[in-house]
């Protein structure tokens, strides 16, 4: 890191015990935000763990474990927040299992309020097919909110490659919604980059990216892609919908 960032984070130290007033996090985000844009992946991970410690968290969609195994370089034992919807694919959770069984981090997995019988019982079967916007509120952005309760930040591996809905997706930004510092270590990462990484460290990654899945929802949302089409246009084909909610 830069001798200012690294000054700045450890300013920042301390107690992680208390959460910082949504005042405290919006200034720091303001300070180095435009600091951090072009650091290396590795250097943004590192001054979020040095100013959040336990308080900052990364989470995973399981399409791969890049991110995870980044931050577990960085930050061995750090927190990895896996949204359970329960409707994944057999191929994702065997991921995830295997990011937790493979790789130093803490995996965190967590579950919707209600199971998807108890879904179905109440809002009627196959939710996803006539309100997509609420069956994604209700498996994964109310969830993933009320896991994010005990941290400060959050890491995601939001590319701003991935569609056009994400070009200007910040490195470090302010998550009004949460009321969280939203950090994207690989914003700037392009598909090229992934894959370099992938083969460098060998990383695991989830089967379904080489069976047609370049973007993993869960399964009775997502479709096969064909070679040279969108990679998320297997996400809610069919629908205008683009994106759970939870980045949006």
């Amino acid at each position: 890191m830069t001798a200012l960032t690294t000054t700045r984070a450890r300013a920042f130290r301390g107690s992680h015990t208390a959460g910082r007033s949504p005042e405290e996090l919006r200034e720091l985000v303001s300070h180095v935000g435009a600091e951090l844009e072009l650091a290396p992946a590795e250097d943004i991970i590192e001054w979020a763990v040095a100013t959040f410690g336990d308080r900052f968290c990364i989470t995973s969609s399981m399409a791969d474990a890049v991110l995870a195994d980044l931050a577990s370089r960085v930050a061995p034992g750090i927190d990895v927040v896996f949204l359970d919807t329960g409707y994944h694919f057999a191929e994702t959770i065997g991921t995830a299992d295997a990011v937790g069984a493979t790789l130093e981090v803490s995996l965190i997995p967590i579950t919707p309020v209600q199971s998807v019988a108890e879904q179905d019982a109440e809002y009627g079967p196959e939710l996803f097919r006539r309100d997509p916007d609420l069956c994604c509120a209700l498996r994964k952005v109310q969830p993933l909110t009320e896991a994010l309760s005990s941290y400060d930040a959050w890491a995601t591996g939001l590319r701003r490659a991935e569609t056009r809905n994400r070009v200007i997706a910040p490195v470090v930004g302010w998550d009004a919604r949460k009321g969280k510092v939203k950090v994207s270590p690989l914003a700037r990462w392009s598909d090229e980059d992934v894959e370099r990484y992938i083969a460098e460290h060998g990383v695991l990654v989830n089967p379904l990216v080489y069976d047609g899945y370049p973007s993993i929802g869960c399964a009775p949302c997502t479709r096969r892609v064909a070679p040279g089409d969108d990679p998320r246009s297997g996400r809610w084909a069919g629908t205008a919908k683009t994106e759970c909610g939870i980045h949006s």
